[in-house]
């Protein structure tokens, strides 16, 4: 059996149990106490958190040992494990996972290159494969040929967190503000860069940048698209699911709630479309 695990970062939520993905959270620490991401520790802590004490969260990866001990259940029952983990850009998981891996056999870590559903796009992919019964070596090569290909990126409503975090000056802050600029936030080589920055309202904008988007990156795999924001608006995301349907013929658009890690960078009212888009035929597609 090929077992695909992921780092709590992949935002797949329900998709997980029903994909039977298993799950290795990281680190949240509020102040002084640490929890872990989607066990103990959810977005609308960061929240409160960030709003009593105007200060952001710190995310930390696992040890070694934790993944050696996560991987080693699955190798003891004859598994072969396929795991994925946020961008090694962002944080040590890669690392941390690779050198437990190297004391086992049969584990293959991939560094996704990115985050969030971004990263899930790649474990789903690789459930696909593994239900239709192709080996580890056969999902990890055909995932691996994916990562550069996937579209994954935000617009943010607010520029408060990334100020918080360093990620943009107090008059940068405050002229997006004034202006009503909402940037967007583009995973890149493995990292974040700022994209194309809209200005005006968030419900307006997030329709343009949709369009936008799917004009840009015009060659998808139409097996899936994500939806993936930080508590946006039930009307919010219902007008981006059927302003998706309406630009492009997707089998899947699927929305998730993204986790603690994409809160604590970007605040609430974040929203990004993610999808791989290399134009591959893709035999594992859903039906």
């Amino acid at each position: 059996m090929v077992k695909i695990t992921c780092d709590s970062t992949a935002d797949l939520e329900a998709l997980f149990r029903k994909r039977n993905i298993d799950v290795l959270p990281l680190i949240v620490t509020l102040g002084e106490k640490s929890y872990h991401d989607g066990v103990d520790v959810t977005p609308p802590d960061i929240f409160t958190f960030v709003k009593e004490n105007n200060v952001l969260p710190k995310t930390a990866a696992r040890n070694e040992d934790d993944f050696y001990t996560f991987f080693k259940q699955y190798v003891d029952c004859g598994d072969s494990v396929i795991h994925f983990n946020i961008s090694s850009k962002f944080s040590a998981s890669n690392e941390m996972a690779k050198k437990a891996a190297s004391r086992l056999n049969n584990v293959f870590v991939i560094d996704s290159y990115n985050l969030s559903t971004g990263t899930g796009l790649l474990a789903m992919h690789a459930c696909d494969m593994a239900e239709a019964g192709a080996s580890a070596e056969e999902i990890v090569k055909s995932v691996n040929a994916r990562i550069p290909y996937v579209q994954a990126s935000f617009v943010v409503d607010t520029m408060e967190y990334l100020r918080k975090g360093g990620r943009c000056s107090g008059i940068a802050s405050f002229a997006a503000s004034v202006l009503k600029i909402k940037p967007t936030i583009l995973v890149k080589d493995g990292g974040m860069v700022v994209g194309k920055k809209y200005m005006g309202n968030f419900d307006k904008v997030i329709l343009k940048y949709v369009a936008d988007t799917l004009n840009s990156f015009n060659n998808p795999d139409y097996t899936r698209i994500f939806v993936t924001h930080t508590y946006a608006s039930d009307e919010t995301v219902s007008s981006v699911i059927q302003e998706i349907k309406k630009l492009a013929p997707f089998k899947e658009i699927i929305e998730t709630k993204a986790g603690c890690t994409v809160t604590s960078h970007c605040g609430k009212n974040t929203l990004g479309i993610l999808y791989i888009n290399d134009g591959f035929i893709n035999p594992y597609s859903v039906k």
